[in-house]
C-alpha cells in the first residue's frame, strides 16, 4: 500500500495516540515533493492528484531497532540476528566481544572467517614532513569492538629502482609487536601508538630515520589476527627528498677546479682535481658542475674541460656519477640559489612492557599490550630552492602508486 495510506491506518487505529505510543518513534508529515509518475503505488484510488512523498524531517532519538519490539522473545531473536549480521557477516553468533562462527563459515585453511579482518590504510603522518632520509607512516587500528582480534601488523619496506628486480628483492619485513615494540629491531626504525579524536581508537606509527636520499621506496602493510589470518595489503610508494647540498661549498669547489684547470695542469693538479670531484656526492657534483658552467663556461664547459684536463677515462668515471641523480632532483639542483636548513621534529617512541612468548604470537592481542611511550626528537635536514636570494621554495615528491 502507499506509505500515506499506511500512516492513515496507524492513526485510525490510534497506535500513535498519546495513550499508546510506540517507544522511540515519532512521525510528523508534511507535503514536500511528489512521487514520480512511474510509481503506480503512489496513486490514490479515485484521486487524480498524486500522493505526497514522505520526507524525513529530523532524528531526535536513536535506539536499536530491536528495542522497538514489545515481545521479549521476538526482541531477543531480532537482536541476535542484527548483531550477527553486523559483526559476524550473518554466519555466526556474538558471544561477549567475539564471534562464534557457524560450521559453514570456515575457509580453505580451516580457519573461521565469519568475522572479517578489515584492511588497514597506510598513510604518511601529517605531523612529520618527509625529508631526504626520514619518513613517518601511520595507520588506524582496524580491530573492531566485536569480532576478530588483531595480533600484529607486518610492515614491509624496500627500495625500488631500475637496478633491482622487484620480484626477487622482497625488502625487509618488520613485525610491529615482535621487532619494533620489543626493541629488537634496528635503531633506524621506531614505533609509536597514540589515540585519535576518539579515545577508543588507536593510531599506530612507524618512523624510518635512515633512508637513502632521492630513493623510491615502497611500503606495504597488512594486519594479522589471533587465528593467523592476513588482511588485504595497503601500500604507499614515495620518493625521498633530494640529498642535502651545501651550496657555498659547491661553489668553492667549482672555483677550486677552475683554478686547477686554468693554464698548464701538472700531474699533481690533475690528481687533486680528480680526487676532489670523486669525494663529493653525486648531487654535490651536479651542483659543482652548475656553478662551474655559470661562472666559467666561456672558457669551456665543465664536461669538455674535465675530458681535456683529466683524460677521457678519468672524466668518464667522474661524469657517469651524475646519472645517479634523478630527473626531479636534477631540475632542482639547477636552481639559482639553494639554502639548507635543519628542522627538529618530535615523534613517539614506544616500547612494550611485557615479553610476548615465542611461538604464541597469534594468541596475543596487540591492543591489550602494555606499552611505555616517550617523546623524542629527530633532526631533519632539508634543502630549500629559489630563483633569487631570500625567496625559496620546498619541494616534496610523492609518487602516485
Amino acid at each position: 500500500m502507499p506509505f500515506i495510506t499506511y500512516l492513515s491506518g496507524l492513526l485510525t487505529a490510534q497506535m500513535l495516540s498519546d495513550d499508546q505510543l510506540i517507544s522511540g518513534v515519532e512521525i510528523r508529515c508534511e507535503e514536500k515533493g511528489r512521487c514520480p509518475s512511474t510509481c503506480h503505488l503512489c496513486r490514490r484510488p479515485g484521486k487524480e492528484q498524486l500522493s505526497p512523498t514522505p520526507v524525513l524531517l529530523e532524528i531526535n532519538h536513536v535506539v536499536p531497532l530491536y528495542t522497538l519490539i514489545q515481545d521479549n522473545g521476538t526482541k531477543e531473536a531480532f537482536k541476535s540476528a542484527l548483531m550477527s549480521s553486523y559483526w559476524c557477516s550473518g554466519k555466526g553468533d556474538v558471544i561477549d566481544d567475539w564471534c562464534r562462527c557457524d560450521l559453514s563459515a570456515f575457509d580453505a585453511s580451516g580457519l573461521p572467517n565469519c568475522s572479517p579482518l578489515p584492511q588497514p590504510v597506510l598513510r604518511l603522518s601529517p605531523t612529520v614532513e618527509p625529508s631526504s632520509t626520514v619518513v613517518s607512516l601511520e595507520w588506524v587500528d582496524v580491530q573492531p569492538a566485536i569480532g576478530t582480534k588483531v595480533s600484529d601488523y607486518i610492515l614491509q619496506h624496500k627500495k625500488v629502482d631500475e637496478y633491482t628486480d622487484t620480484d626477487l628483492y622482497t625488502g625487509e619485513f618488520l613485525s610491529f609487536a615482535d621487532d619494533l615494540l620489543s626493541g629488537l629491531g634496528t635503531s633506524c626504525v621506531a614505533a609509536g601508538r597514540s589515540h585519535g579524536e576518539v579515545p577508543e581508537v588507536s593510531i599506530y606509527s612507524v618512523i624510518f630515520k635512515c633512508l637513502e636520499p632521492d630513493g623510491l621506496y615502497k611500503f606495504t602493510l597488512y594486519a594479522v589476527d589471533t587465528r593467523g589470518r592476513h588482511s588485504e595489503l595497503s601500500t604507499v610508494t614515495l620518493r625521498t627528498a633530494c640529498p642535502l647540498v651545501d651550496d657555498n661549498k659547491a661553489e668553492e669547489i667549482a672555483d677550486k677546479i677552475y683554478n686547477l684547470y686554468n693554464g698548464y695542469t701538472s700531474g699533481k693538479e690533475q690528481q687533486t682535481a680528480y680526487n676532489t670531484l670523486m669525494e663529493v656526492s653525486a648531487s654535490m657534483l651536479f651542483r659543482v658542475q652548475h656553478h662551474y658552467n655559470s661562472h666559467y663556461e666561456k672558457f669551456g664547459d665543465f664536461v669538455w674541460r674535465s675530458e681535456d684536463e683529466l683524460g677521457p677515462r678519468k672524466a668518464h668515471l667522474i661524469l657517469r656519477r651524475l646519472e645517479r641523480v634523478s630527473g626531479h632532483c636534477s631540475s632542482l639542483l639547477r636552481s639559482a640559489y639553494i639554502q639548507s636548513r635543519v628542522d627538529t621534529v618530535p615523534y613517539l617512541f614506544c616500547r612494550s612492557e611485557e615479553v610476548r612468548p615465542a611461538g604464541m604470537v597469534w594468541y596475543s592481542i596487540l591492543k591489550d599490550t602494555k606499552i611505555t611511550c616517550e617523546e623524542k626528537m629527530v633532526s631533519m635536514a632539508r634543502n630549500t630552492y629559489g630563483e633569487s636570494k631570500g625567496r625559496y621554495y620546498l619541494t616534496i615528491q610523492v609518487s602516485p602508486f
